[in-house]
């Protein structure tokens, strides 16, 4: 079947409202592998007192978060993201925090609906690579920044790198629950080839790119507790494990634990290795 933009916007906006829940019970655990990505995002932008920052699909909000108290005094974070499930996500967690120089609005990266030259730096957390038009939500992030504004991103690199995913999604993909990725599909891996990366930012007319590599882990109780999250947090997957009867679901498990056995540990405790691009650039 042809690739329709139109049909995959509006199945991811359905996927991201049903995962919204997940993410917010699993926020913090995937936070505590994340961290080293956040950490490096925000101090990509440069981050100074009085900043107008813009964070797109920011989820939970986490990332943004951080950026909002350096930015202060004067500084305001924009949190948005295409579902409201996940801006109510990023709001509590910022009252949380007790962060009160946020706003949280529901809206698509590929139309920002912002004045042009009105912000000093955009963030997007493994965003672009899951985009229908990641060129045109690249040009609108250039667009809003201010001259010598700045724009950080991540973007997830091979599946070989990243077990913790990749594992699942190619098991269920040879049991024929779901059919394998189409190559011309945004995807979670589409953005693997570093230099597609700094095409895409040179094209949008940023400048000075920089594309970096960052080693990441995730840590679970055993497999189950790592299955367990995988499922509430992706509902592609748990939609394709839901097709599959009692055996083959048994069987898929199956499959799936002998792949990770090597990052098992003595104590059942499972160390899950993951690995991201990052990258910077100017306005």
């Amino acid at each position: 079947m042809r690739y329709d933009p139109s049909e995959y916007r509006e199945g991811s906006l359905g996927r991201w409202q049903k995962a919204a829940a997940g993410w917010g019970a699993h926020r913090a655990r995937f936070q505590a592998g994340a961290r080293p990505v956040s950490g490096w995002l925000v101090d990509a932008i440069e981050p100074q007192p009085g900043h107008r920052v813009l964070e797109i699909a920011a989820g939970p909000g986490d990332t943004g978060l951080l950026a909002a108290e350096l930015i202060k005094p004067g500084g305001t974070l924009i949190s948005t993201d295409a579902v409201q499930e996940m801006v109510d996500l990023a709001r509590a967690r910022a009252a949380e925090m007790g962060i009160d120089n946020a706003e949280f609005r529901t809206m698509d990266a590929e139309w920002l609906d912002l004045p042009t030259a009105s912000l000093d730096a955009v963030i997007g957390r493994w965003v672009y690579m899951l985009l229908a038009d990641p060129a045109t939500a690249l040009g609108e992030a250039r667009r809003v920044l201010r001259p010598g504004g700045r724009i950080a991103l991540a973007a997830w690199t091979d599946p070989e790198d990243n077990p913790w995913a990749a594992v699942p999604q190619q098991e269920l993909a040879a049991s024929g629950a779901v059919a394998p990725p189409d190559p011309d599909e945004p995807s979670m891996f589409a953005f693997c080839d570093p230099d597609r990366i700094r095409a895409l930012l040179d094209d949008a007319g940023f400048t000075g790119v920089v594309v970096d590599r960052l080693d990441l882990a995730w840590h679970y109780d055993d497999l189950d507790d790592w299955w367990d999250t995988q499922l509430d947090i992706s509902t592609g997957l748990a939609a394709g494990v839901g097709k599959l009867t009692p055996a083959a679901r048994d069987d898929l498990r199956d499959t799936i634990d002998a792949r990770l056995a090597a990052y098992v540990n003595p104590d059942g405790s499972v160390d899950l290795p993951g690995r991201t691009h990052v990258a910077a650039a100017g306005a």
